[in-house]
């Protein structure tokens, strides 16, 4: 495992740093002297962005845009102190998000209520605002120019109601966060001298909405890019087939929460256990060589939230 996977188009994943190596990806997208960063991660990630800058001989001044795909903390919960370094960015947000980013009480708050005080303060440390005229608001059709290289933005709620994703003009790929899904690449394997990649949709809490992610995937699909980057992680490639098995196991996930939605005081837990079925029933019918017991391994805290996230979406049914 490294600390950045160097793509095509001066396009690298950043290893946050969040929970585990490999777990989010901050992008950093290079045009000529000029660069941007899709998501921040979090304050303990500022450190590892100045070094991935520094390699590509980048100076903090360099950067022009930190984009934001959404306002999770695992996403951007370092905008704030990461703007103070970077003393020319501006920041793109959805416009649902634009408030909490100059003012983020309430996404600590939502926060807490997730993790837990001292878990989020572990995790998040303090989550500094970012000055109103630095907050650029890109809702759909949006766009910002690097150097040239245009990047436009599309509404894509389903895994939340202030999520876009960047589409790259240069490269044709998208920036999607979490709307495509996660596939982290410590369960990529070998078949026939090709690399595959295991892929499943997050369902974390709170804005879940089955239609709405099925919708934003197809959104996707329909520019035709090359390849996908996720912020779980990293490039994704088979676009087209990757969205039909996600399609599919949305479909899964919402089954299993239909099936549980009168379960009581057990339906927690029985739908943690029914994630983790999916996990490995998928793990298997896309032949992913990885024992059952590493995917539920990497998927172990996807799991917990993806539960947590459909019975947040069983709730609002009533």
């Amino acid at each position: 495992m490294t600390d950045s996977i160097e793509y095509d188009a001066g396009i690298s994943a950043v290893d946050s740093g969040y929970i585990r190596p490999m777990m989010a990806a901050i992008h950093l997208i290079r045009e000529g002297d000029r660069a941007a960063l899709v998501d921040s991660g979090t304050n303990a990630s500022i450190p590892r962005v100045l070094r991935a800058l520094a390699s590509h001989g980048l100076a903090p001044e360099s950067v022009d845009y930190v984009m934001l795909t959404h306002i999770h903390l695992d996403h951007a919960g370092g905008a704030g102190g990461l703007m103070q370094v970077l003393p020319n960015a501006k920041l793109t947000v959805h416009p649902r998000g634009a408030r909490h980013m100059a003012d983020p009480s309430k996404l600590i708050e939502g926060t807490i209520a997730v993790y837990g005080a001292q878990q989020t303060r572990a995790m998040y440390g303090e989550i500094l605002p970012v000055a109103g005229d630095r907050i650029i608001e890109t809702g759909e059709g949006a766009e910002v120019h690097l150097n040239g290289r245009r990047f436009s933005f599309l509404d894509t709620p389903g895994h939340a109601r202030h999520q876009v994703a960047i589409h790259d003009h240069r490269s044709g790929c998208v920036f999607a966060g979490d709307t495509f899904g996660v596939s982290f690449r410590d369960l990529d394997w070998d078949e026939g001298g090709q690399t595959r990649q295991f892929i499943f949709p997050t369902t974390t809490p709170v804005q879940f909405d089955p239609s709405a992610l099925i919708a934003s995937i197809a959104r996707i699909v329909a520019l035709h890019p090359p390849a996908v980057y996720a912020t779980h992680y990293g490039q994704v490639k088979g676009v087209q087939d990757k969205a039909r098995i996600l399609r599919r196991e949305i479909d899964a996930l919402v089954a299993l929460a239909m099936s549980l939605k009168d379960a009581g005081a057990t339906r927690h837990e029985r739908l943690v256990a029914g994630v983790e079925a999916l996990l490995v029933g998928e793990a298997t019918w896309q032949g992913c060589r990885h024992a059952a017991s590493r995917v539920l391994e990497v998927y172990a805290s996807d799991s917990e939230l993806n539960a947590q996230g459909l019975e947040v979406w069983l709730d609002t049914l009533h």
